[in-house]
């Protein structure tokens, strides 16, 4: 089959950083659902990976954990799906990504499309609306209540791909005042369209720029990324027994400026279910089972920003160019071999 992997962690400008290769189809666990893969999305964990975790001499990775396709065939226990069904999901990071024509996943952390979506805008949304829905309703514990609580929740970075999802969840499924950070007029245009009741500038101190719109302090911070950059005015801006919430890898934060305001400090990562295997495996089928409810009746928007084409090498290397730039807004989709 056809697959686009890397042999050795090279930056992205390198003409071997991510190559066109013919891998085996993959085995199927009996779990797994063998997946025709459709269309596919970019995230920062793919930079990551290529960047940090070469693999073993003369072995392929396969990255790439978004995706979109039909199911082929299913395992001997697997019980949610049948061939021919529309599927989106994120995958698992310890198993081969998805950028190739098939893919083996887990069914249970895999959902049913959206009747509304093509294969493109289905694979916007599985890790990141993953990332921001555990974050939100069960890393922060805010209430699924739409009744306005008078509570403010603060994203900072909400024009990236978790950020845009974020901001749409927070603002239609609870109370919160959802305040955003980007640093540019088409960032800020895109961050409130998703829903944002605010939105701030990232370049200067948060806490100034929260008094700039009347606000005070904030009950919740979502970091998604520079949080080390941010932390001391997140901490200036979170109320006294406020909750910060993050997905990025900060290399050191002085956790001790969180004990006078007794804050809470939560992480976020989407792929610990599957990591280690944990009975609740099933709950990411049910949340994208949800989400598909959500995009259909129109409540959420699929985050698409930009379309690359097909998936293949050169591709792929622009998607992580422009991820590495910092300045994506939404998501980076391709589809087709």
């Amino acid at each position: 089959m056809k697959a686009v992997a890397y042999y050795q962690s090279l930056p992205i400008s390198h003409p071997e950083a991510l190559q066109d290769v013919q891998l085996p189809e993959p085995a199927i666990g009996e779990h797994d659902l063998l997946v025709e893969v459709k269309a596919i999305s970019v995230n920062p964990v793919d930079v990551k990976v290529r960047a940090n975790m070469a693999p073993e001499a003369g072995q392929a990775r396969v990255l790439g954990w978004d995706a979109a396709g039909v199911v082929k065939a299913v395992g001997a226990k697997a019980s949610l799906f049948q061939p021919g069904d529309r599927v989106w999901y994120a995958g698992a990071l310890q198993r081969p990504g998805a950028n190739s024509e098939l893919h083996a996943v887990d069914e249970r952390i895999v959902g049913h499309m959206p009747d509304s979506l093509d294969f493109e805008t289905a694979a916007a949304l599985p890790l990141t609306a993953i990332t921001a829905w555990e974050l939100l309703f069960d890393r922060l514990q805010v209430p699924a209540n739409q009744q306005p609580s008078g509570e403010k929740l603060l994203v900072v970075g909400a024009a990236g791909g978790v950020g845009s999802i974020l901001v749409q969840l927070a603002r239609q499924l609870t109370g919160l005042t959802v305040i955003g950070t980007a640093s540019r007029l088409e960032t800020q245009a895109w961050v409130k369209e998703l829903g944002a009741h605010h939105v701030i500038d990232h370049r200067q101190p948060l806490s100034r720029e929260l008094k700039r719109i009347g606000v005070d302090q904030v009950d919740y911070v979502a970091s998604l990324n520079q949080t080390d950059q941010h932390f001391s005015e997140i901490v200036e801006s979170l109320a006294p027994q406020g909750k910060l919430a993050l997905i990025d890898d900060p290399a050191a934060l002085d956790i001790a400026q969180l004990k006078r305001k007794s804050l809470s400090l939560h992480w976020e990562f989407m792929y610990t279910r599957s990591m280690f295997d944990t009975d609740d495996q099933i709950e990411q089928h049910k949340l994208l089972t949800e989400l598909a409810r959500l995009v259909d009746a129109g409540i959420v928007k699929s985050t698409v920003s930009e379309r690359f084409g097909a998936i293949n090498a050169a591709n792929l290397k622009r998607a992580h160019a422009l991820l590495e730039s910092n300045t994506a807004k939404g998501k980076i989709v391709l589809s087709g071999f």
